[in-house]
């Protein structure tokens, strides 16, 4: 509860007239606070200050002597009623040392009794002692609390985290402008007790277990500690188990490695180490608390604010442990971890369970130390500045400063000796600069590119007289040194002490520095002609700074003892690490610079500042409407959700199909085997499992088709015996209903529709004859698709066969893309419950309306909201208040209204760097997040939808597809039981009609549209296909695929050449001279049983496909030549040979060169289709354009070529090619026999490589 707090503060105000308000405050803040302690542990809210001496009590300067720090106590009038500084600027502060360290859980500030003094903003500082102090951080991103606005009132601050420390330090940012800085402190808390022990870097522990009987792990076992260092590498834990199996916690460049390792290979592969990283810039010298928790085959990493939860392979899982050494992992004479190092720093509270460890150890009993351990925790005393900002610098007098204050006594200095340690996420920024002396010139050390380089340029002038780098990688956040040494005609810049980064020069002139030191930067002043940076500014820490060896004293400096300086902080390193943990979302890569950071979402598949939105649609329905043709498309499901896109084969037909392939589509011929009972398929999809069940479950139709041949080899046997063929789906369970049937029934679908060949059994199969029989169907229940794995049981009896197929997954439909409701009542609303996106929000919908205004939807917290609203007919808003105020970003339309019932889009988008709101296609609206703001969203109402909970402001119209955070909301099942609010929402075509081209009429379905091309002369799902199409149906129970052709203008008058081929499930187009197009069929079912090949219009036509229906409705007019399917001529036939050839000639049939003056050429180019599946490979050779064409066609009929499969239609085709010959005296192409046992290929199959050459160059048309 104290976290749900961040900044609601109450106030003890004395003055009567204000007394009401707070004290409803404070009753909020105790009841809060109350339910915080009753949470189990004991209350820990004590006053920390007010009984403390005034010795415990600093500050940077006090006015007088009765403004002094000891004064500084809340509701105390002792001497001028509170601490005031003598100036009032952002260098004051009061500290408070609390004796010892302690758990502070609340502080409290109040002005200067009776005056108008007081602090309205200020930062918090804590340290153990006195000294490398670290800022307290709200939510990690705020700076400063937010102090008094009068003197006597008491504003006082729940802390998200406890904080742990002996010194409290306040920094005022900001006071009243009509007064100074006055201020009275208070904390609260309780007394800390802890077991520290420390270690030398040689050092560690040893716990062992207790030889008794009991096993050392258990359901659960905790390892907790608390650790602070200096040093960014060293072993912290590590676990000897059995099975050597191990566990080592080890800090390496500041961050935390958890390595799970089986084996005693120095350099393991991925299968026995697994290594986790966690938490940043840890070797800061502050505590920071660990916990390992291992649990169920899972481990709960946790550092300081930051946890992860790790799934851990069974053959890593720790077996029982043995021992457990801390500070190293040299106690076992084991050299298996990345680091030798042993750690040196402090540990505290080492935890195991429930025993500590550092307690048994002062007791030596089951621990064992080895090398120098101590119980206290003596700190090696560092003292950083952090340079923060544009005008930050600091001054140090340089060595003829330094002269002249030595009385000019001193020798002559003959060169320079500088040397400092930094840290910075910058890749440039000036690191020292200073003027030679004797007006030699200027010298810039700076970072470029992340490498150090130097420079000297000749005074008054840009000539480079050095110009030397050393180092890479230095903006990694790490402490880098740097070792700058010039002597006597010889320069040197060292990085890291490495030698491999040493750099060196031999400038003719001396380097000696003159009047002053420049680091970080230079005064802001127009005069300052001693002090120029043509660089960037460096925003970093450093420390240890030295000039000719001599350690500089940054406390001093501080104290305007030594030097000068401006805005820095002085006494502590406030780097921190915005990329851990990351915000970037999705995979984008983070990085940063000191101010911010970056994410790049490059090949992710998401876009934003924090890589949170998908770019992808969520279903083929969305792309079909976007005017989008067949292809292959990636789907991302859940848009911003943890689900990962995938691409997928969308067929854009009147209904939209979504295919999903897996790696097993192909017959696969079974036969009986001695020994083995059962066979096993296992199918892997090309999407995974979470992307398989969200395509399911937002279709709105999911089918999948399972086909049994079988001879003498059972099914499913009887509904009342045990199947011997079963599949299993989603749920895991073995299914055993085949296609066609409902589930449970255990039958097939002739069982359902009663026509099986044996009428006592559910199946054909299950007739056990020895012919061969088929069952095969399409499974439609969803909850069960897809089909993950298939067991056949029938197959070990002599004479057994089997051969089974299960094809792609095939969905249909998005039951999201449509869901609507329609609100027409401005007081009705739906509500759904709290929207939670703390970090990151995204909404998007789509509303039509009249209305010129309206709240889309709206949820509250405390004083947090987030609200999308239609604030005029040209203008919709995004607000919301995370706690900085309230943040609005707009978007004007212009002259373009969008109160015109059309459909309208609407994309907002919030996270922790900025907030978008996009509109149909109108310019991006974007706003910044502020730097140091409070950056999580905190709602607790319901979510309004459509209104508010004010009932002011609703919406009048329809919302549709309304997702937040990838989560689609069920409007319409919720407006079936709200008042006011009706499900579903008729009127698409006033926004979609115009998809419908050519003429097409669009037409108003309940979810959607259609558009009817009755009246055009073009197809497809929206009347634009005026192209060329190649439209398969090889089984009655799929719909046809269409596959259109990417050549557009076929209709231009020209003759176009056109091959189409297709080998097993792969198809082939050419047109003219333009590159090959191939498609895959989502079946490779054999075309067989052909009866006749139509040119033009099916008179007979039976039952056809809708759309082919349509167009054969109208004809074909045009001109058709050298038709050839297969080794058959048709229009050769019907010209050459009308009364002897097994050709129909339906109208009007007329010669004509149709416009064709091609010249003569031997080899014509192909017309053909390949029915072959078996029959060799097709030829990948270009066809030969401009050819000579021997039968040419004006089509104004229909031409049916009837192909009987029996003796009688070779003798047929026998004496038309004899015919031919005669008439032609042209050699005719020779080709492949057809198989005389495959009845299922009555044509050849294999095309010819040539057509027929034509002695008089003649072509034929009808």
């Amino acid at each position: 509860m104290v976290a749900l707090l961040r900044q609601h503060h109450f106030i003890l105000n004395m003055d009567l007239r204000i007394r009401k308000h707070s004290g409803m405050i404070l009753q909020l803040a105790v009841l809060l606070w109350c339910s915080h302690g009753a949470i189990g542990k004991d209350s820990c809210d004590g006053p920390l200050v007010s009984n403390l001496p005034q010795s415990s009590f600093r500050s940077s300067s006090q006015l007088s002597n009765s403004h002094g720090p000891g004064f500084a106590k809340v509701n105390r009038r002792d001497g001028a009623g509170g601490w005031a500084p003598v100036e009032s600027n952002k260098y004051q502060w009061l500290e408070v040392d609390l004796g010892v360290r302690t758990e502070i859980t609340a502080v409290a500030t109040q002005g200067r009794y009776g005056s108008s003094d007081w602090v309205s903003s200020f930062l918090l500082m804590f340290s153990d002692t006195g000294c490398n102090w670290k800022q307290y951080r709200q939510e990690d991103n705020i700076r400063a609390f937010t102090g008094n606005s009068n003197a006597d009132s008491v504003v006082q601050f729940k802390l998200q985290q406890a904080v742990f420390a002996r010194f409290l330090r306040l920094l005022p940012l900001d006071w009243n402008p009509n007064g100074r800085i006055g201020l009275r402190l208070e904390a609260y808390g309780c007394p800390y007790k802890s077991d520290v022990a420390r270690f030398d870097g040689s050092s560690c522990l040893i716990y062992r277990f207790s030889p008794n009987p009991t096993p050392s792990q258990t359901a659960k076992d905790t390892i907790s500690l608390k650790f602070k260092t200096l040093q960014n590498s060293g072993t912290l834990i590590h676990t000897e188990g059995q099975d050597d199996h191990t566990l080592t916690l080890e800090l390496h460049k500041g961050k935390l490695l958890l390595h799970l390792r089986k084996g005693k290979s120095v350099s393991p592969g991925p299968e026995s180490h697994m290594v986790v990283s966690l938490g940043s810039l840890l070797d800061d010298q502050h505590w920071h608390d660990v916990a390992i928790v291992r649990f169920s085959g899972h481990l709960n990493f946790t550092v300081d604010k930051s946890s992860q939860q790790i799934q851990v392979p069974a053959e890593l899982s720790p077996s029982e442990i043995n021992e457990i050494s801390y500070g190293g992992v040299q106690c076992h004479g084991s050299q298996r971890v990345m680091s030798r190092r042993n750690f040196h720093g402090c540990l505290e509270n080492l935890l195991w369970n429930d025993v500590n460890v550092i307690d048994l150890a002062k007791q030596q009993q089951q621990v064992s130390i080895t090398g120098n351990v101590t119980f206290t925790c003596a700190e090696p005393v560092s003292v950083p500045v952090t340079f923060a900002g544009a005008q930050s610098f600091l001054q140090l007098p340089g060595a003829a400063q330094q002269q002249r204050d030595g009385g000019g006594v001193a020798v002559a200095a003959v060169g320079v000796a500088i040397s400092l340690q930094f840290r910075t996420w910058n890749r440039a920024g000036l690191l020292l600069t200073f003027d030679l002396q004797q007006q030699a010139g200027s010298l810039w050390l700076y970072l470029s590119e992340a490498r150090v380089r130097l420079q000297i340029h000749k005074a008054g002038r840009y000539t480079i007289l050095v110009d030397v780098t050393a180092g890479f990688g230095l903006n990694d956040g790490q402490w880098h040194s740097v070792d700058l040494t010039a002597r006597r005609g010889h320069l040197t810049i060292t990085v890291d002490k490495e030698e491999d980064s040493t750099a060196h020069a031999s400038p003719s002139f001396p380097v000696v520095s003159g009047n002053n030191l420049f680091f970080g930067g230079c005064p802001d002043s127009e005069n300052n002609q001693e002090c120029r940076n043509p660089f960037n500014v460096f925003q970093g820490c450093m420390r240890h700074i030295h000039v000719d060896n001599n350690a500089v004293d940054l406390i001093k400096v501080q104290q305007m003892l030594i030097g000068n300086y401006s805005d820095l902080q002085i006494d502590m390193c406030g780097i921190i690490d915005r990329c851990s943990p990351s915000h970037c979302e999705h995979g984008g890569r983070c990085t940063q610079s000191w101010s911010t950071f970056h994410c790049n979402c490059s090949n992710t598949g998401y876009s934003g500042a924090t890589c949170h939105s998908s770019v992808y649609e969520k279903s083929c329905e969305a792309y079909k409407h976007q005017g989008n043709t067949s292809g292959l498309y990636y789907i991302d499901v859940d848009g911003s959700g943890p689900i990962k896109s995938q691409l997928i084969y969308c067929n854009m037909t009147d209904k939209t199909w979504l295919v999903i392939q897996h790696n097993n589509t192909e017959l696969t011929k079974l036969k009986a085997s001695s020994g083995i009972n059962q066979h096993l398929a296992y199918f892997n999809y090309s999407a995974d499992a979470d992307q398989l069940w969200a395509i399911i479950t937002q279709a709105e139709h999911c089918e999948q088709e399972v086909l049994y041949h079988c001879r003498k080899s059972l099914l499913l046997n009887t509904p009342d015996g045990s199947p011997f063929t079963w599949w299993v789906g989603r749920t895991d369970e073995p299914q055993t209903y085949w296609g066609g049937a409902v589930p449970g029934s255990q039958q097939c679908g002739c069982g359902l529709q009663g026509n099986c060949i044996d009428s006592d059994h559910y199946c054909n199969c299950d007739a056990d004859r020895k012919e061969w029989a088929t069952d095969s169907g399409l499974l439609t229940h969803k909850e069960n698709l897809p089909v993950r794995w298939v067991v056949v049981g029938d197959i070990q009896r002599p004479g057994s066969e089997a051969a089974y197929k299960v094809g792609p997954l095939r969905c249909h439909g998005d039951k999201n893309f449509w869901n609507a409701a329609f609100f027409n009542k401005e007081t009705s609303y739906l509500h759904f419950p709290t929207f939670h996106g703390e970090l990151s929000a995204d909404i998007s919908f789509l509303f039509k309306t009249t209305a010129a205004s309206g709240v889309f939807l709206e949820n509250l917290g405390i004083k947090d909201f987030i609200r999308v609203e239609l604030s005029s007919p040209t203008e919709v808003v995004f607000s919301f208040d995370v706690g900085n105020g309230p943040f609005e970003v707009r978007v004007e339309t212009g002259d373009v209204a969008l109160n015109d019932d059309r459909w309208h889009r609407v994309r907002a988008e919030r996270n922790v760097k900025e907030a978008s709101l996009r509109v149909d296609a109108f310019p991006n609206a974007t706003q910044k997040a502020p730097a140091d703001g409070h950056i999580h969203l905190q709602l607790n109402s319901q979510l309004f939808v459509g209104g508010t909970a004010s009932r002011m402001k609703g919406f009048l119209g329809c919302i549709r597809s309304l997702q937040l955070n990838g989560r689609t909301l069920d409007l319409e099942e919720r407006a079936k039981i709200t008042p006011g609010v009706r499900p579903g929402c008729p009127g698409h075509c006033s926004s979609y009609g115009e998809l419908c081209q050519n003429q097409g009429r669009c037409v108003e379905m309940y979810n959607g549209f259609s558009c009817d091309c009755g009246l055009s002369a073009y197809a497809g799902p929206f009347c634009q296909r005026g192209y060329l199409d190649v439209k398969y149906k090889l089984q009655n129970s799929r719909d046809a695929e269409v596959f259109g052709t990417s050549v557009r203008n076929l209709a231009n008058g020209q003759l176009h050449r056109v091959s189409i081929r297709r080998l097993s499930e792969t198809v082939s187009v050419q047109i003219d001279q333009h590159e090959r197009e191939d498609f895959n069929l989502t079946s490779d079912a054999e075309f067989n049983a052909i009866k006749s090949v139509v040119l033009g219009k099916v008179h007979e036509s039976g039952e056809l496909d809708p759309e082919i229906a349509r167009l054969n409705s109208q004809g074909f007019s045009g001109c058709l030549s050298v038709v050839q399917f297969n080794s058959v001529a048709p229009l050769k036939a019907a010209l050459l040979y009308p009364n002897t050839s097994p050709v129909i000639v339906i109208g009007s049939l007329a010669e004509s060169t149709c416009g064709s003056s091609s010249p003569a050429n031997p080899y014509p180019a192909e017309t053909t289709h390949s029915l072959s599946d078996h029959l060799g490979t097709v030829g990948t050779g270009e066809p030969i354009v401009n050819a000579i064409k021997s039968d040419s066609a004006l089509i104004g009929g229909v031409i049916a070529v009837v192909i009987f499969v029996i003796l009688s239609a070779l003798a047929i085709m026998a004496r038309f090619l004899y015919r031919r010959k005669e008439t032609f005296h042209t050699q005719e192409p020779q080709g492949i026999k057809p198989e005389a046992d495959s009845p299922e290929y009555p044509f050849h199959s294999e095309p010819t490589s040539q057509n027929i050459l034509s002695e008089n160059q003649k072509e034929y048309f009808i």
